[in-house]
């Protein structure tokens, strides 16, 4: 195995292929702590694909690591496909379209038929193209809502879902053989586009997947008559074209976007973390409230699979939280599905382990099943895989996430912000026919089910020694158990990662059945819950809360003490 030395001093002979990665490698020389942050490890290829700072060496994000993924997945669909295909789109991020092209050069190179957007397109987008053109498999550049110095790369089945983790091994194993500058295939672009191995994707692609986005719709009739007001950002990134496609053909005209974030821009230069799920990313959507006055604040994230928003309350507006706005989809689409008779027999939502368990009241209401899922959107695409095969795709009524994901319909795999947009604007304008705000229809909605407050709270760990700490704390957690948190006795823990549920009382075990994962869970007192998990693409861990009160100061309350525990803990 080389050094760090050694794997520097290759870099700076080999890696002439991008200026940026040289002037870089040069500017850290004789900087020990710069070199060994770039060359420590490789950048890990997970469940989902790359994501990293882009920069130059073996942990960063470049054509080099981007090639040496694209080998391996190429290696893979070869393998296991007789005909394979690969669909690629990118967002706006910086060198997203180096990345992709570079990844398009790859598979080219290695026999693999490529289709490619001719401009940047949602992830959403990918996962139908996917679907449509009946692809072994898709990538996506993108680093979703991370800040500008990072990109990623997302790799999809034929499905059109991220990879399963049997598939991901596969890849992985693949990578892993593979040496960065000398085991990897690629040829020139515009050649490859000459020859027919690459091929750009049809306006009838488009049209199709915006055919689908559109008969997801229950009450879209109403939307061009309700005279609904929207303020709508996509933050620099990929939803500006589809989004405001979608919102038009329903009707809604009165479109207000934020100038500063309409086009796309990698630097996110107004807004450094473009992430929906914080205020920071909204306020100047915020500042164009309060000139505008409108009925309802859009956001979505670069890559445009998750939606925010901000609705009129008094003066001010407020922020609704992804479980907030999924619930009050799922009311919305479950109540409207069944005055019109339009519910499937045998009706299923889907919800990841850290959502809100509110979705299994709602269900309960009008008889859905809730199946509950790990963390991840492609677990939820995954259950309408195993539906599908069944030919019984049509009982996935919606699925969604508490980190701003939302999907209804069965036309792509993924989260996706378009549709998501469209049915919060149809719901807001069905309920503004009812004489009802959004902000009304959610404490109506706390009223008929209880009021569940959640929260994320996330502690950072950046680099190696990072990485260490994380998996120091988990592992603690572990062995250390805690008996209470935040003044309330631990009724059971569940351990993903060994796949046993315990209870505290009795000491009794249940296998958990779901894939084993980084994951506990800690079940408390007066139904309050918290998860933590470090996150797969971030280098953070995760706390999600869960209290319930009779008011929102007993749950804010109850938080309070459990927030004031791991504060403790992850300092």
């Amino acid at each position: 195995m080389k050094t760090v030395d050694e794997l520097y001093q290759e870099w700076c002979q080999k890696a002439v292929d991008d200026p940026d990665l040289i002037e870089e490698l040069h500017s850290v020389q004789g900087n020990e702590a710069e070199i060994r942050d770039r060359f420590y490890r490789e950048l890990e290829f997970g469940t989902g694909g790359l994501r990293g700072v882009i920069g130059a060496g073996t942990n960063r994000m470049n054509v080099y690591t981007v090639r040496r993924a694209t080998q391996g997945l190429a290696n893979y669909v070869k393998a296991d496909f007789d005909q394979p295909s690969v669909a690629i789109s990118h967002d706006s991020r910086i060198k997203s379209d180096v990345f992709a092209k570079a990844a398009a050069s790859v598979l080219a190179a290695n026999g693999v038929k490529v289709h490619i957007y001719t401009e940047l397109m949602p992830t959403p987008m990918l996962s139908w193209a996917v679907r449509a053109l009946h692809c072994s498999a898709g990538i996506m550049v993108t680093a979703s809502h991370n800040p500008a110095k990072y990109n990623g790369y997302k790799a999809y089945g034929a499905d059109g879902c991220q990879i399963t983790l049997d598939v991901a091994e596969k890849v992985i194993g693949e990578i892993n053989s593979l040496d960065v500058f000398q085991d990897v295939n690629y040829t020139d672009f515009d050649k490859a586009v000459a020859d027919g191995m690459i091929s750009y994707i049809s306006q009838d692609v488009i049209e199709n997947y915006y055919q689908n986005v559109l008969a997801q719709g229950i009450n879209t009739g109403l939307c061009a008559d309700s005279g609904l007001k929207i303020v709508y950002t996509p933050l620099n990134g990929t939803g500006n074209k589809p989004v405001r496609e979608i919102l038009d053909r329903i009707g809604i005209k009165d479109v207000t976007v934020v100038k500063e974030q309409e086009l796309p821009d990698g630097n996110f230069p107004t807004c450094p973390y473009p992430n929906p799920e914080i205020r920071e990313a909204l306020e100047l959507g915020l500042q164009y409230c309060d000139e505008v006055k409108p009925d309802l604040l859009l956001a979505t994230d670069p890559d445009c699979d998750r939606v925010g928003i901000a609705v009129p309350d008094g003066d001010d507006y407020a922020l609704f939280s992804g479980n907030e706005v999924g619930a009050l989809l799922t009311e919305y689409i479950c109540s409207q599905r069944t005055e019109k008779g339009t519910m499937p027999k045998n009706p299923i939502v889907v919800k990841t382990i850290v959502t809100s368990d509110i979705i299994k009241a709602i269900a309960k209401e009008y008889g859905l099943e809730t199946i509950e899922v790990l963390t991840g959107f492609k677990f939820i695409g995954e259950q309408i895989g195993l539906l599908e095969a069944k030919g019984e795709e049509n009982r996935y009524v919606f699925g969604f996430e508490e980190s701003y994901g939302y999907l209804a319909g069965t036309y792509v795999r993924d989260k996706d912000a378009v549709v998501a947009s469209m049915l919060i604007c149809e719901m807001a304008a069905y309920y503004r026919t009812q004489g009802i705000s959004l902000l009304q229809a959610r404490e109506n909605l706390y009223k008929k089910y209880g009021l569940f407050r959640h929260s994320l709270q996330s502690f950072t760990f950046e680099g190696e020694s990072g990485m260490n700490k994380m998996n120091s704390l988990m592992q603690s957690l572990r062995d250390k158990q805690p008996q209470s948190i935040g003044g309330l006795n631990v009724v059971s823990v569940s351990d993903y990662k060994t796949s046993i549920t315990t209870d505290t009382a009795t000491g009794k075990q249940t296998p958990i059945t779901l894939p084993k994962s980084n994951v506990l869970v800690f079940d408390l007192e007066q139904g309050a819950k918290v998860v933590i998990r470090p996150s797969g693409t971030e280098p953070k861990i995760k706390c999600y809360y869960t209290t319930i009160g009779a008011n929102m100061e007993e749950a804010l309350a109850t938080e309070a003490k459990l927030t004031e525990d791991f504060d403790k803990l992850f300092q």
